[in-house]
This record gives C-alpha cells, sequence and structure tokens, in this order.
C-alpha cells in the first residue's frame, strides 16, 4: 500500500508540476514587453522513433513547452546571432553595436560598440569576431568583458562566417565581381589566405574537415579543404543561398531567391533534396535534431532526416539571424529589434 500512496503522489505532482509549466509560460507571454509579436505555430508532433535531446530531457523541455518566444530589446536592426557557451550576442546592423545577453534568462550583459553595419557573429572559443559589412573589417571582441581586443582590414562586402577550430573564415565579395573565402588567424588576425569562391558569397560552415561557403550570385555551394584552402568542388543548390550550417552528415543552404533549402551530403556534395521553407529563406540552425530557418515573416523547423515541416512560427517582423544554445532556439526581429528565445 505504501508504495501505491507514494506512486499516486509522484503522479500527482507530475501533474501539477504540468499544469504550473503551462500557467507560467502563458503568464510570461502575457507580460511581454509592448510590441513583441505574438506567434502562432502548427501543433507540434514528435512522430514515433524520434530523437529527444538529452539536454532538454534533463531541463524538463522534452516537448514544446515555449509555444510563443520570449522577446528581450537588443540594438537596432539585429541580424546575425551566435552562442557563446553562456550568452547570446545579436549583431546589431542598423547601430553599429553588438548585444551580450544571458542565456539563462535573457538578461542584458552589454552593448559594445564595433565597426559599421555589423551582420555576422563567430565565436573562437574565447572571442567574437564581428564583421563589419560596411567598413571591410573584422572586429575582436572579448567575450567574457566585450573589450574590442582589435579590427583587422579584410575586405569589402564582409557578411557571415565561421571557425575551423584554429581559424576563422569570412567571405568578402559584392553582388558584382569576384567571390573570396579569407582565413584569418585566429590568434592574431593575420590573412593566412585568400580564396577564390563564387560570387557574391555570404556565409561559411565548417564540417570539421572543410569549409562551406554560399554564393549566391551562382546558386552554388564551394567547399574548399580548411587545411590550405584548396576547392575540393562547387555544387548547385537553390537559387541566391544565404545561410549555410552543417548538421553532422550533411550541409544545408537557405536558398533565398526560390523559398527552399538544399540538402548534400557533406562527403561529396550530393544533393540529397530541396524543401520548401518560406518566403525569402535567409539565417538556418541545426539543433541537434531539425533545421530552423527564417524566412521573412515566418520561422520554420524542418526535421534533418527527411526535410519535411515540423512546425512554423509567424511574427510581425522580419526573422533574420538564428543560433541554437542547446535547449533554445534564438531567433533576431529585424524590424523590433529584439530577439526571441523558444
Amino acid at each position: 500500500m505504501k508504495r501505491i500512496a507514494v506512486g499516486a503522489s509522484l503522479v500527482l505532482a507530475v501533474l501539477t508540476l504540468a499544469s504550473f509549466i503551462a500557467g507560467q509560460a502563458q503568464k510570461a507571454f502575457n507580460q511581454l514587453p509592448q510590441g513583441v509579436p505574438e506567434l502562432q505555430i502548427q501543433p507540434p508532433r514528435l512522430d514515433a522513433g524520434a530523437r529527444l535531446n538529452p539536454l532538454k530531457v534533463a531541463l524538463l523541455k522534452w516537448y514544446a513547452a515555449n509555444r510563443v518566444p520570449t522577446g528581450f530589446p537588443v540594438g537596432k536592426e539585429p541580424e546575425g546571432v551566435a552562442f557563446d557557451g553562456a550568452n547570446i550576442w545579436t549583431a546589431n546592423f542598423g547601430a553599429g553595436t553588438i548585444s551580450k545577453l544571458r542565456a539563462s534568462d535573457g538578461a542584458s550583459q552589454g552593448t559594445f560598440t564595433v565597426g559599421g553595419s555589423p551582420t555576422g557573429l563567430i565565436f573562437d572559443g574565447a572571442s567574437i569576431w564581428v564583421t563589419n559589412s560596411t567598413g571591410a573589417n573584422l572586429t575582436k571582441v572579448r567575450a567574457s568583458d566585450g573589450t574590442i581586443i582589435g579590427n583587422f582590414t579584410v575586405g569589402a562586402g564582409l557578411f557571415w562566417g565561421t571557425f575551423d577550430g584554429a581559424d576563422i573564415w569570412v567571405t568578402t565579395g559584392t553582388s558584382s565581381g569576384s567571390g573570396y573565402a579569407n582565413k584569418v588567424r585566429a590568434s592574431d588576425g593575420k590573412i593566412l589566405g585568400t580564396f577564390s569562391v563564387g560570387p557574391y558569397p555570404i556565409a561559411a560552415a565548417f564540417d570539421g574537415a572543410n569549409v562551406w561557403i554560399t554564393d549566391q550570385g551562382n546558386a552554388t555551394v564551394t567547399k574548399l579543404r580548411a587545411s590550405d584552402g584548396v576547392v575540393l568542388g562547387t555544387f548547385g543548390v537553390g537559387l541566391e543561398p544565404t545561410g549555410v550550417v552543417f548538421d553532422g552528415t550533411h550541409v544545408w543552404t537557405a536558398n533565398r531567391g526560390d523559398g527552399t533549402v538544399s540538402k548534400l551530403r557533406a562527403s561529396d556534395g550530393t544533393v540529397l533534396g530541396t524543401f520548401p521553407a518560406g518566403n525569402l529563406p535567409y539565417g538556418i540552425a541545426f539543433d541537434g535534431e531539425n533545421i530552423w530557418v527564417t524566412a521573412g515573416l515566418q520561422l520554420a523547423e524542418l526535421r534533418a532526416s527527411d526535410g519535411k515541416t515540423l512546425r512554423v512560427f509567424y511574427a510581425h517582423t522580419n526573422f533574420t539571424g538564428v543560433a541554437f544554445d542547446g535547449a533554445n532556439i534564438w531567433v533576431a526581429g529585424y524590424n523590433i529589434s529584439k530577439i526571441g528565445k523558444l
């Protein structure tokens, strides 16, 4: 009888906790600052055999509890988003600043002035690197306190980049003319190489051995060997590819020109699928299980195994950058100068 009583008490406690969590989530949404848009989503579903993120399970977030994001103010017109292991950073294009927020609760940890029209953010384990699109330079910022360590001239048309474990890779090139992938030593900002890629390169991703560059002007993605910059292949994807991400096996591109994402096998560049992703896909992230794509006024979650759309979030703002912090997705709201946590 004692075991039955304990079991019944445990069930009651779990049900009470679930009710409390749901109530608190709704309360948090109702108390959002004025101007944060309400999001609407398709009902989530967990298919048989779907994997659960262990960290989400540990945090009691194995289900989609946060159906509307908690919004936090950042600088004007946020673009890129990055996670440093404890904090979320945004590159505020319209303010010439970057914002640092504590990932656990969104509390502001500071706003720091950088170069002109910052767009991308890259974390190297100790520092945040900012691509200043109108200043042709990279700004290196100490992640612990926001102190600027250095500014390094690279070239015009800086956008988004990646870190390969030792060096920073950033793209340069305008909408007309040649495009380049630039390898910059993270320790001191020295340019180690500049390598030709397709026209109007936008973003970069690292797959553990190679760097992938989206060539928006050519509807291609270029694969370079990270050790020496040798081009290993150029592969066709959708129109105007912008964001790019690696999921551990495959490379995904967000194709702004035709409303799709492309999935390529990283080993040989074979296109395994092209999937609808809304209007003007832009940023893209991987959460350990699924792919998240920003596309105009919507944020879509796609199953990585087959590209199926699982959920779509809508808002009255253009979504731009997106990042995963190990438990939550963070997405930048460009028009409202806020970042949402899902």
